[in-house]
């Protein structure tokens, strides 16, 4: 049995629900395998997503920044990520010498990491293969808010992977490195038994559109309550458990659910900030999708260009969104986007990664 340490990023719960599709059937496809999920943010609902799999284990360790928004904002802000980032970066030499320590003790013999640079970093000062799987990496993600210091100290670990294979949406260097590989989108599974539960329990007369509004589990804006979108007629939105918006036509995803793909698979109309995985479940799904515009985000850029140059989804300014009312026109008009052509890229991208974890 070879052991995996499988890094996660403590960004939100995008890489947290994505890496479990990858993990899933890495375990369906590769029964020797034994993976160690290391994170923190989002681990209890890495433990509930794994409760029933054996071959799965948790270690609690910070792996990453993020990003760091302003107060009742989606945009960052870039003073306190650079002390934060230059907080990470001062630590980073003793963290790296717990991270060998614990893969030396756990004879660890092959590293995913999406995408935090310290697997990576420990795996390479022990000579381990590791592979980097996202579609961006922090070092591409903060250039243009951080130092150059502290963006060059990020690239020199980043180009320590074995392994890149990036995800669609991405903006990368080369890296130097020995396999590049692409790959489209990948979500969680879809029961449509649970899709369509869904839908009944939030609209059991089966009248109303229902749209997923969708700004992430890391964003905190007070003044959401106050948009009148929540008016749209004939709209039955569902919101995280987290956005404090208390309103006859919002649905709050209940606090325990974990397979929160379905809800997005659920609706009519998706509207996100642009999170890859958030939007990777909408494509997956055949969800149209309509995308809050952040232009100081490199790595929103980089998936709002791919988005809109193959015609997946359509785009509305924050200011916009603070007047928006949904309407059954703005519906079909997302609704001309060709969100039907991609399938769930996770069968290939693990039979790739087992390719590679057989040849160590």
């Amino acid at each position: 049995m070879k052991t995996i340490a499988y890094y996660i990023s403590d960004y939100g719960y995008g890489h947290a629900t994505r890496s479990t599709a990858i993990i899933r059937e890495l375990l369906k496809q590769n029964e020797q395998a034994k993976i160690i999920i290391c994170h923190s943010f989002a681990l209890g609902f890495l433990q509930q997503s794994f409760r029933h799999e054996h071959p799965v284990a948790f270690r609690e360790v910070v792996t990453d920044v993020g990003y760091v928004l302003k107060e009742n904002s989606l945009e960052p802000d870039a003073k306190l990520l650079n002390n934060n980032v230059s907080s990470y970066v001062s630590e980073f030499s003793m963290k790296l010498t717990q991270e060998m320590y614990f893969m030396k003790e756990n004879n660890v013999s092959f590293v995913i990491s999406d995408i935090s640079p310290l697997g990576i970093a420990s795996a390479a000062a022990l000579d381990i293969p590791s592979l980097g799987l996202s579609n961006f990496t922090w070092y591409t993600a903060y250039e243009g808010l951080i130092e150059e210091r502290l963006l060059s100290f990020l690239h020199e670990q980043y180009k320590q992977m074995k392994y890149h294979f990036s995800l669609a949406c991405n903006n990368e260097p080369h890296w130097g490195i020995e396999e590049n590989q692409s790959f489209d989108f990948y979500s969680r599974d879809i029961d449509n038994h649970e899709v369509q539960r869904i839908r009944k329990e939030i609209d059991s007369a089966g009248k109303s559109h229902i749209i997923y509004f969708g700004l992430g589990m890391k964003v905190d804006i007070g003044t959401l309550s106050e948009l009148p979108i929540w008016q749209s007629p004939n709209c039955k939105f569902i919101v995280s458990s987290n956005v404090e918006v208390n309103h006859p036509n919002v649905y709050r995803i209940p606090t325990d659910a974990v397979e929160t793909q379905h809800y997005v698979a659920a609706s009519e109309l998706v509207l996100t900030k642009a999170g890859w995985g958030t939007i990777s479940e909408a494509v997956c799904a055949g969800v149209p999708l309509l995308i809050t515009n952040r232009s100081s985000m490199k790595e929103d850029c980089n998936t709002i260009d791919y988005l809109v140059r193959h015609h997946l989804c359509d785009l509305i300014e924050w200011k916009e969104l603070e007047s928006l009312v949904v309407t059954s026109s703005l519906i079909e008009t997302c609704r001309r986007q060709k969100v039907n052509y991609y399938k769930n890229e996770a069968i290939n991208i693990v039979k790739e990664i087992n390719k590679k974890i057989k040849s160590t």
